[in-house]
């Protein structure tokens, strides 16, 4: 296939950026046409920041949705985990009667799926048909932000570390078994572990070389701290390039792991050992491409402290589940205080590199955020930084989980309440972008509050 894998035949993003899609519409009509391309996937990143959608043919993606889109059910951005549709959404519900919106394909983010034969990929985003994107859809809500930046003659750069936990049983066994009891990959921490041949390497490697074949830069992956937990690096890149590429990933590497009878899971917290992060990396690019921040050390400073005034009121972004609360716990590099510090892995912000290399490490997000929402809600900060020219707080030094500062939020319902009243957030998403994630959170407290866990049959059974 390698007359159609033009793996740096990108395109243009209308903000500038570059994606690192890996074939080109002409390609795919010869791909199509030779028999080598039969299947396009039609993807939408959902809430939760998963790949939703459907498999076209080849043909009819080149004939219909290429100029059209394809219909697609509204419920797909007004739903739960379980695809459970749900009433109270502005965008839809069964009192609107749950239509259609248009997927269309963007075709900057077109690529080849090496890990299943005769496929490619495409992103789509949504619209409603009066031909109007829809705001709540993460995709959307990151280019506003981005459009903002621009506004000011910035870019972002981003980068994404995302851990995840290898199991050596198929998903299916793991839900038979309730998760219960499931074999992780390694019996021993192998964080920064290199002997690691027959645990993690050989569905780490495929991995990397599919993920590679698919038109991203990959750098490198090394083992964590939990038994049988891995993460693979990616280039630094726009923003937009690099939340797709994620997605991807994230999609992809499920699949991989899936066709080798073993299962990867992007828990932030699996088991009370140390939980799975996605720390965001995060500068800005003038309109020359040179770090903003390596120049302007004033920009540099209001656009950190905005990260430490709005982490609270923000943090429903970072972190969307209820799982996703249980990383924070001290001694287990996940960040409790909302502090800053000079390469300091105890501190929420975490500043990193110098001159051209500068520039800020989120360790607030775990493996389960959605990157399009935590990367929009780290540019809304880091302006209101600029607008409001906050001042920057001293930097931490020693352990951040010590002292009496502010604290990040422990409880979903917490960061749902704080995120409901921001300003903040209202002014730089808009009020629908904001009621709409609010009430997504608001069924999933109510949908955990509502069941029986282990932990409380374990408890209670018997000893009640």
């Amino acid at each position: 296939m390698t007359d159609v894998h033009a793996r740096k035949a990108a395109t243009a993003r209308p903000n500038g950026e570059v994606a690192s899609g890996s074939l080109t519409v002409d390609a795919l009509e010869r791909a199509v046409a030779g028999g080598t391309v039969d299947t396009v996937v039609l993807a939408l990143v959902d809430m939760e920041g998963r790949l939703v959608g459907k498999r076209l043919t080849g043909r009819h993606f080149l004939e219909s949705a290429v100029p059209h889109g394809a219909e697609s059910c509204e419920y797909l951005l007004a739903t739960d985990i379980d695809m459970s549709p749900q009433q109270g959404y502005g965008l839809a519900g069964w009192n609107r009667g749950f239509g259609d919106f248009q997927l269309k394909p963007d075709l900057t983010t077109l690529r080849l799926v090496p890990w299943q034969p005769g496929c490619a990929l495409v992103l789509a985003d949504a619209f409603d048909e009066e031909g109007e994107a829809i705001d709540v859809s993460p995709r959307q809500i990151l280019r506003r932000q981005l459009d903002r930046l621009a506004a000011r003659g910035l870019a972002a750069q981003v980068g994404t570390e995302l851990e995840f936990m290898i199991f050596r049983s198929t998903y299916r066994e793991a839900w038979d078994s309730g998760y219960r009891n499931l074999t992780k990959a390694t019996p021993y921490s192998v964080d920064y572990a290199l002997l690691d041949t027959n645990g993690i390497e050989p569905l780490v490697r495929k991995i990397r070389n599919s993920m590679d074949a698919a038109g991203m830069h990959v750098e490198s992956s090394k083992g964590e701290c939990n038994l049988g937990q891995h993460e693979v690096n990616f280039r630094y890149g726009g923003a937009l390039g690099v939340c797709d590429d994620h997605t991807v990933y994230k999609f992809g590497s499920k699949e991989i792991a899936s066709q080798e009878g073993m299962a990867i899971t992007f828990m932030a917290k699996f088991d009370q050992r140390e939980g799975s992060s996605c720390h965001v990396h995060l500068s800005l690019a003038a309109a020359d491409g040179a770090n903003a921040f390596a120049t302007d050390k004033g920009m540099f400073d209001r656009f950190l402290a905005g990260q430490l005034a709005c982490l609270r009121e923000l943090t429903l972004l970072f972190a969307p589940q209820i799982n996703s609360y249980k990383r924070y716990v001290p001694g287990m590099f996940a960040p409790t205080a909302v502090a800053w510090g000079q390469d300091n892995r105890t501190c929420a912000m975490r500043v990193i590199g110098h001159g051209q290399g500068l520039h800020i490490e989120n360790r607030l997000p775990g493996a389960d955020v959605n990157p399009y929402l935590a990367v929009a809600a780290m540019i809304a900060a880091g302006l209101h930084g600029l607008d409001a020219a906050l001042d920057l707080e001293p930097a931490t030094t020693g352990s951040a989980y010590e002292g009496s500062g502010p604290r990040v939020p422990h409880t979903m319902q917490s960061a749902r309440d704080l995120f409901a009243s921001s300003d903040v957030a209202r002014r730089a998403f808009g009020e629908a972008v904001v009621d709409h994630y609010v009430h997504r959170a608001d069924i999933e407290l109510a949908a955990f509050e509502s069941s029986v866990t282990d932990w409380e049959r374990i408890r209670g059974f018997e000893r009640l």
